[in-house]
């Protein structure tokens, strides 16, 4: 048989769990890297930027508050602050330098400072803000590009109507930026692999009860109903609950498979017993039957024993046809109807039939006063008739019978107690079996069933003491308040 679970992984639509599992983890840290990542860069950047616009704007108030002009500041006597304070990298002839300094008219026309024609990178800053006024009107600095390079801008507007620009080159900040985010993602990375192998080590680990209980249905379904789920050395509450849970059923499915199988094989011998036991009469009716067609019965005293005889067999196959349909019906469960009825008025009556029967049995009864019972009277009567009749049939006519009725614990027990010849162990154990007869003895063999069918039915239960040579006691107890 195929083992279940070999090669599910292999079905259309099948995923593994483990990778479900390892996949969502690695997902939402990798959402959670990338959030992170992202905030902490942007208020990198805005810290950044927010240090270099403070530069600019002090600048930029210095020079507005002074309140010189071109001409001023061009002087020999202001050179020195200009270049200390203003513009330090000024001799710094690169197209895009760190720090830009540079004086514009009103149409945006870099102007001669210093006596030193526009460097380049004057000139690309003077080309880059198209509206010196604008830049002037506004506090916060703006972004430019000079020859490719981003830069922070800010304008001022002097005495003389000239717009001196300030610019503080941002490529510094945007490579710092730009290092950081190579290192998070490269962190990242690293601890994405680290979270996907401990996640699939981890999720391995934990599934290895639901592998064990893959393994355990597997061999089930191959037959062996006694393989349970073992416990895993650290498990979780969930999987816990869940091969305790599956182990119930499991025990559940060996018990009603057990007793499916039990059953079968006791129908299958009760069929077996019944038909034997329906053959022995048929055929004794057949064979007196061929006799009488073929004339062998001349006598008017043969045809009457063989009339008697047939009678007779009939009676007997009547007889276990309603021992058969009782058992029927109580394997159906009946509806019994319950009333209040006297144990000991139908114990008296059982001895007395007893009695009527066999004059010369000693007969004992111990049923002193009325004992109530919630129980179907015609039950308790056929199981007073079925013990009686056991002893009848199977003690000789001399052997004392004992009849007693007590009420103990909401329990009432009837006893009948004989001081036959009892019965050995093994032949006690199935002495309520259907078609059981000790030694080959008279009768069908199902009076006994017959007693535990009705008894159990009625809630109760029905027990046997005996031993060889020591008698024969048959217990009943049922509730005083009847069947459940």
């Amino acid at each position: 048989m195929k083992r279940l679970g070999v090669k599910r992984g292999h079905r259309h639509g099948i995923h593994s769990l483990r990778a479900k599992l390892t996949a969502a983890n690695v997902g939402l840290l990798a959402l959670g890297i990338v959030a992170a990542t992202a905030i902490s860069l942007m208020t990198m950047r805005h810290y950044l930027l927010d240090q270099v616009d403070s530069e600019l704007a002090k600048t930029r108030t210095s020079l507005g508050s002074s309140r010189l002009t071109l001409r001023q500041i061009d002087s020999l006597s202001v050179l020195g602050f200009v270049r200390d304070r203003l513009v330090p990298e000024y001799a710094d002839d690169r197209p895009t330098p760190d720090s830009v300094f540079t004086a514009v008219d009103g149409t945006g026309k870099a102007l001669t400072l210093f006596g030193i024609a526009p460097t380049e990178a004057q000139l690309g800053l003077a080309d880059a803000v198209t509206d010196p006024g604008a830049l002037t009107r506004d506090a916060d600095p703006h972004d430019v590009t000079v020859h490719g390079a981003a830069y922070r801008v800010t304008s001022t507007r002097l005495s003389d109507g000239t717009y001196i620009l300030l610019a503080t080159s941002t490529d510094a900040l945007h490579k710092g930026i730009a290092k950081a985010l190579r290192l998070d993602l490269a962190v990242g990375t690293l601890l994405l692999a680290l979270l996907a192998c401990l996640t699939l080590w981890s999720v391995r680990r934990r599934m290895l009860p639901l592998e064990d209980m893959v393994e355990t249905s597997s061999a089930i379904a191959e037959g062996d109903l006694t393989r349970r789920v073992p416990s895993s050395h650290h498990p979780t509450q969930e999987v816990e609950q869940l091969r305790l849970a599956l182990n119930s059923m499991l025990h559940q499915v060996e018990t009603a498979y057990l007793t499916r199988e039990r059953s079968a094989a006791q129908l299958r011998r009760f069929v077996a017993d019944a038909s034997h036991e329906l053959r022995t009469p048929l055929s004794a009716i057949r064979g007196y039957l061929q006799l009488y067609d073929q004339g062998m019965l001349v006598e008017p005293d043969e045809r009457q024993r063989a009339w008697d005889r047939m009678n007779g067999e009939v009676d007997r196959m009547g007889r276990l046809v309603d021992e058969l349909l009782t058992l029927a019906r109580l394997d159906q469960r009946p509806e019994l109807r319950l009333r209040n009825v006297d144990v000991s008025r139908l114990t008296r009556d059982a001895a007395q039939d007893l009695r009527a029967q066999q004059p010369g049995r000693p007969v004992t009864v111990e049923a002193d006063g009325a004992v109530l019972v919630r129980a179907d009277e015609s039950g308790l009567r056929q199981v007073l008739g079925n013990l009686v009749a056991n002893v009848r049939t199977h003690t000789s006519a001399e052997v004392p019978v004992r009849l007693g009725v007590e009420r103990t614990d909401g329990v009432v027990r009837l006893t009948v107690e004989d001081k036959g010849p009892g019965l050995g162990a093994e032949d006690a154990a199935r002495v309520f079996d259907r078609f059981f007869r000790a030694g080959g003895g008279a009768g069908s063999g199902l009076g006994l069933a017959i007693v535990q069918g009705v008894v159990q039915a009625h809630g109760g239960e029905v027990s046997v003491r005996t031993a060889p040579g020591e008698g024969l006691t048959v217990t009943v107890e049922l509730p005083t308040r009847g069947a459940p």
